[in-house]
């Protein structure tokens, strides 16, 4: 379960983020490629873009259910 305690610092602000825990495995980007990026400085990936429509909601759950090391979390 993802750390709120611990989100990597340039998640866009909101309920959806990152922690420290990231891989850098890619599945987020892929699933939810206008909410999720890639810091290529560090090897992470980050919320870019918090959900606006049902249709991103639901992206970003798949990715977090899908995250292989349960580093996204919902505080919403």
């Amino acid at each position: 379960m993802a750390d709120n305690t611990d989100k990597v610092p340039d998640n866009a602000e909101g309920p959806f983020y990152v922690d420290s825990n990231c891989i850098d495995c890619d599945l987020c980007r892929q699933t939810a490629p206008d909410n999720f990026e890639r810091n290529e400085d560090e090897g992470y990936s980050f919320v870019s873009k918090q959900p606006e429509t049902p249709e991103e909601e639901q992206a970003c759950k798949d990715a977090l259910d899908e995250c292989p090391v349960e580093a996204i979390g919902d505080d919403g």
